[in-house]
C-alpha cells in the first residue's frame, strides 16, 4: 500500500506565550479567546457552539504537543504545515512551532515545513474591531535585506532539522501571497533574483537545491505590475514558471472556487478543477483536503460563504477522490511525492480543523485514517 504525506497546515494562534498576541486577543490565551466566546454563546444561524474535546490548550506547551503528535500519526497525518509570519521585523508566532513542537519528545515522529503567511495583518483576528478590514496593522512585505535575513534564519534553525519536509532531497518552503512576495523586490526580475539566491544559500548549506512552493490562488492577474516590468500582464502560469516555482498548492478550496455551499458539490467542484488544470501540463499541482468553511465566529455580523454538510463521511468521501488524483498525479503530472495538503490540523475560527470536537468526536480524524492508512 502507498504511503502518503498527509501535511495539515497549522495556525499557530492558540497560545499567550507572545506578548504581541495580546494586541488582538487581549485575555492571553491567544484566538481560543474567541472560539471559547462563541462556544459560550452560540451563534445564530451557524453550526455552533463547537467546543474542542482536548480543551483550550496552550499549543506552544511540548507536552501537549506530544499528544497532539501522537494523535496525529496514529490517524495518518505525517506532516504538519507550521504558518510562520514576519511583522514588524520579526517573527510573530513562532511560540507554537519553537517551543511547543520542536521541543516536544517525539517531534521526530512527525515532519513539517513552513509556509511564510506573508499576508498583511488587519484586525481579522480581533473580534472588538472586525468590521474594519481595511486598517493594515502590520504590512506582510518586507525589503529584500530582511528577506536575505529570514532566508538564513530558515535554513539554519529550520531547515537542518533532521525532521524537515524534504522533496527529493530538497527542503519545501511555500510562499502564501505571491503578489506581495514581489512586492518585496518591486519587479519580477529582482524576485525571480531573490529566489535564485535563496536556492544559492540552501544549496551551501548542503541540499540539492531548495523546493519552492506557491499557495494557487485561481484567476490572478498581474496587470498591477509596474510598467517595464517584463511579466506585467502575464497569466499566473507564466509568473510559475518565470520564478521557478517547484509546485503549487492551495491554502483551502476557496482560493479555487466559491467555497460556499453543500460540501459535496464543493468536492466534485474542487476535483475538476485540479484534473483541468493538469491538462494543461503546468507546474506540478499537490491536491488539497479543505474541512469545511465557516469564519463567522470572528465577526460580529454574518458573512456569507459558509460550507454545509461537511459532515466526517462526505469529508471520507472526499479523501478518496483526492487519493485517486494523487496516485493518478505521481505517473502524469509530474508530483513527486505523494502530497497532500490539508486545511486544517486546527482551524477553529474559519470551521476547518481536524482535531476532535463536541459535534463529531474523532470523526474527521478517522476519516484520513480510514482512506490513508492500512
Amino acid at each position: 500500500m502507498k504511503k502518503y504525506d498527509i501535511a495539515a497546515f497549522v495556525w499557530p494562534s492558540y497560545t499567550g506565550d507572545e506578548p504581541r498576541t495580546r494586541i488582538f486577543w487581549p485575555e492571553g490565551y491567544g484566538e481560543w479567546q474567541t472560539v471559547r466566546a462563541m462556544a459560550d454563546k452560540g451563534y445564530h444561524g451557524c453550526r455552533w457552539p463547537r467546543r474542542p474535546l482536548w480543551g483550550y490548550v496552550n499549543e506552544a506547551d511540548s507536552r501537549v504537543m506530544e499528544m497532539q503528535i501522537e494523535c496525529a500519526k496514529e490517524h495518518g497525518v505525517n506532516v504538519f504545515i507550521y504558518d510562520w509570519y514576519w511583522y514588524d521585523g520579526r517573527p510573530f508566532l513562532e511560540n507554537c512551532l519553537n517551543d511547543g513542537f520542536l521541543k516536544a519528545r517525539n517531534n521526530k515522529d512527525m515532519r513539517f515545513y513552513l509556509m511564510w503567511a506573508n499576508h498583511n495583518a488587519n484586525y481579522l483576528w480581533d473580534k472588538r474591531n472586525s468590521d474594519d478590514l481595511e486598517t493594515v496593522v502590520w504590512s506582510g512585505v518586507v525589503n529584500p535585506d530582511t528577506f536575505d535575513h529570514i532566508c538564513d534564519r530558515t535554513i539554519e534553525r529550520y531547515f537542518k532539522q533532521e525532521n524537515y519536509y524534504l522533496i527529493d532531497g530538497c527542503p519545501v518552503y511555500m510562499i502564501f501571497d505571491l503578489h506581495n512576495f514581489i512586492r518585496c523586490f518591486g519587479t519580477t526580475a529582482a524576485t525571480r533574483a531573490a529566489v535564485e539566491c535563496f536556492r544559492a544559500k540552501v544549496k551551501a548549506a548542503g541540499f540539492p537545491d531548495l523546493h519552492m512552493q506557491f499557495v494557487h490562488w485561481k484567476n490572478q492577474n498581474y496587470n498591477w505590475l509596474t510598467d517595464g516590468d517584463e511579466n506585467k500582464g502575464a497569466s499566473l502560469q507564466q509568473i510559475y514558471e518565470y520564478l521557478g516555482a517547484d509546485s503549487v498548492t492551495d491554502y483551502n478550496w476557496g482560493g479555487v472556487l466559491d467555497f460556499d455551499g453543500d460540501y459535496g458539490e464543493l468536492t466534485r467542484e474542487y476535483t475538476e478543477h485540479m484534473e483541468q488544470y493538469r491538462l494543461g501540463g503546468g507546474v506540478p499541482y499537490y491536491p488539497n483536503l479543505s474541512v469545511g468553511w465557516d469564519n463567522n465566529v470572528r465577526f460580529n455580523r454574518f458573512i456569507p460563504g459558509v460550507v454545509t454538510g461537511n459532515t466526517p463521511e462526505r469529508v471520507r468521501e472526499a479523501c478518496e477522490r483526492l487519493k485517486a488524483l494523487t496516485d493518478s498525479g505521481l505517473q502524469s503530472a509530474g508530483l513527486k511525492a505523494p502530497l497532500i495538503t490539508v486545511n486544517s490540523w486546527n482551524e477553529w475560527t474559519e470551521t476547518s480543523y481536524l482535531q476532535p470536537d463536541d459535534l463529531y468526536g474523532y470523526g474527521y480524524l478517522e476519516a484520513i485514517r480510514d482512506v490513508f492508512c492500512e
